[in-house]
This record gives C-alpha cells, sequence and structure tokens, in this order.
C-alpha cells in the first residue's frame, strides 16, 4: 500500500485533517447558502422583531415575511447578514467536522467501541470546541439579518456593528439586570466579552444540538446503511441527504428553546442597549410573554430551514472527503 493510501486512512495523519476540515467548511457554506432566506425570517421571529410578530406561528407566515423583505429589499434583503455567515461557517463547520472525526476516532477507534453515548459525545465535543472559536462572527450575523431596513439606510454594515457592540454599555445595576459592579468591571476591562452575548445559551444548546444530530447520524448509517467491508461503510449520496435529513430534524427539535433564548440574548443590545440579558431574565421574559410556547416561535421555520441544510451538509461533507481522496 502507498504511502499516499495509508495517509487518507490514518485520520490522525495530517493529509486526512486538512482536507476532513476543507471538506466540511466547504460543506457548510453551501448548506448555509441553500437556506440563508428562510434563515433570515427565522431570527426575525426569534429575535421578536415588532415588524414581523404578526408572522410568527405559521407555516404560511414564514413565507409571507418572506415576500414583505423581498417586496421592501429585494432579494439582497433575504441575504441580509449572508456575507458575515460564510464568514463564520467555513471555520465552524471545518473545525466541526474535523473535531468530530478526531474525537470519533479517539472515543470509538473501532466499529465494535460504537456505541450511542460514544456518538453522542463525540458530536457535542465538536460542536463546543468549533462554536468557542467563531461565536463573535455569529453574533454580527445575527445583528445584521436583525435589522429590517434596506442595508444602506441603516447602521449595520459589518464595521458598524463592531463598533456598536464594542461601545454597548451594561450600565443599569437594578437588580433585575442580574449584574454586579464586579461584572460590569470584567466588562469594561475585558470588551471581547461584548461579544459573547448569548454565549452560556450557546454552549447549552449546542450539547443536544451537535450531540443529537451525530448520534442520528452514526446510528441510523448503521442501522440502514449495508454491513461494513473492511471496515467501511459503503454509502450514496442520496443516502447522506436522507440521514442528514432525518439528523437534522431530531437535532432541531432538542436543541430549538436554547436557540431562542440564544437569539434574544444576542439582540439584547439593540432592543435594550443600556442591559445586559441575563440567562434567567431572559428565559423569565419569553416565558411572561409567550408561555411554554415562545421557546418554540419560529420552530416551523426551523424544521424548513434545518432539515435541508444538515442534509446538505453532511451529504457535501462525505462527497468532499471522497472527491479529496479521504477513505470513509
Amino acid at each position: 500500500m502507498s504511502s499516499d493510501v495509508s495517509a487518507t486512512q490514518d485520520k490522525r495523519s495530517l493529509h486526512y485533517i486538512v482536507r476532513s476540515g476543507l471538506a466540511g467548511g466547504v460543506a457548510g457554506c453551501l448548506a448555509k447558502t441553500v437556506v440563508a432566506p428562510l434563515d433570515r425570517v427565522k431570527i426575525l421571529f426569534q429575535a421578536s422583531n415588532p415588524d414581523f410578530q404578526k408572522y410568527a406561528g405559521t407555516w404560511s407566515g414564514a413565507f409571507r415575511a418572506g415576500s414583505d423583505i423581498y417586496k421592501s429589499s429585494g432579494a439582497r434583503g433575504l441575504f441580509q447578514g449572508h456575507s458575515v455567515t460564510l464568514l463564520r461557517i467555513f471555520p465552524y463547520a471545518a473545525i466541526k467536522y474535523m473535531a468530530y472525526d478526531q474525537v470519533h476516532h479517539y472515543l470509538m477507534p473501532t466499529r465494535d467501541k460504537e456505541t450511542n453515548f460514544r456518538r453522542f459525545s463525540a458530536g457535542s465535543i465538536s460542536g463546543l470546541i468549533s462554536v468557542l472559536f467563531t461565536y463573535p462572527l455569529e453574533v454580527f450575523r445575527v445583528r445584521l439579518a436583525f435589522h429590517t431596513k434596506f442595508p444602506e439606510q441603516s447602521n449595520n454594515s459589518l464595521l458598524r456593528s463592531f463598533k456598536q457592540i464594542y461601545h454597548e454599555q451594561a450600565t443599569d445595576s437594578r437588580p433585575a439586570s442580574g449584574l454586579t459592579p464586579n461584572t460590569n468591571y470584567y466588562f469594561k476591562q475585558y470588551p471581547i466579552l461584548k461579544f459573547y452575548r448569548g454565549f452560556s445559551a450557546t454552549l447549552i444548546g449546542m450539547i443536544p444540538y451537535a450531540g443529537v444530530s451525530f448520534l442520528s447520524w452514526g446510528y441510523l448509517r448503521a442501522r440502514f446503511l449495508p454491513p461494513p467491508k473492511e471496515g467501511k461503510i459503503k454509502s450514496t449520496p442520496v443516502a447522506d441527504l436522507t440521514i442528514g435529513a432525518a439528523s437534522g430534524a431530531m437535532a432541531q427539535t432538542a436543541s430549538y428553546p436554547f436557540e431562542v433564548i440564544r437569539r434574544r440574548m444576542q439582540v439584547g443590545g439593540i432592543t435594550q442597549p443600556n442591559r445586559w440579558l441575563q440567562w434567567g431574565e431572559t428565559v423569565h421574559a419569553i416565558w411572561a410573554s409567550s408561555g411554554w410556547r415562545g421557546f418554540y416561535v419560529g420552530l416551523s421555520i426551523g424544521y424548513l430551514k434545518v432539515i435541508p441544510m444538515t442534509a446538505v451538509s453532511f451529504a457535501v461533507w462525505q462527497s468532499g472527503k471522497r472527491f479529496l481522496g479521504v477513505i470513509v
């Protein structure tokens, strides 16, 4: 066996790691582009944008909201914030898939070592690693998508968003704000913390989302694909799309309430510029205004977005690794 072929089979080799990450980054970008308009509408629903609350809660409302955005801002409005999404999603997806391959190999070096708990753990760990390094770009993306004016008519460029977040001050020290003088001190001393609004909710939500996603992916592949030959499962793009779609649906259901909480906290600097919204305060506000249904606002459009996005992401990742000569 040649050294090149051997390198593709060794998941610890630089050859494998780089190509797995590259395939993952491209897969993430293509998947996000496919669902970018739906993602814009979903963010407006989750963050309770006052101009679009009348559309929330129904399947048709998502399409009516998209139609309104198109009428007022054209196709560009449907992709508002997408450039920042691509800047974020390439490293995010690259790190996530690359980390998953490495953690999976460490926890489950052979098929007989695979368990659902280990699949869940591998997915959760890879998701946490990726979001840690790319979260500030996620905040930029949500801020840009939250604005409903045409890009040139509002202060929502990347640079302006950066300056706005950097100069936001959480000066309200009332008990309801959950802030202490010591907390404000850290925000002033370490402004980078301002770019991690909603990070705690993201970390908590990432555990069920990435965990269930990769658990479902691994389990369904092992359950429904033909028995492996020479230790490798043989798959097809259609099978990858189908299993990826199912994995996305289950992951979205398990993690959606955390996503709603995260969106509210991320746009807190816009809706309440003098407040630093805390986890408990955000949960209480959602419950007080809408009850348990408030934690699932926009879930229907969430399915419309996540199912095709996850299907494309997994399928392109696998196809990319095949194209790059990485044996899976």
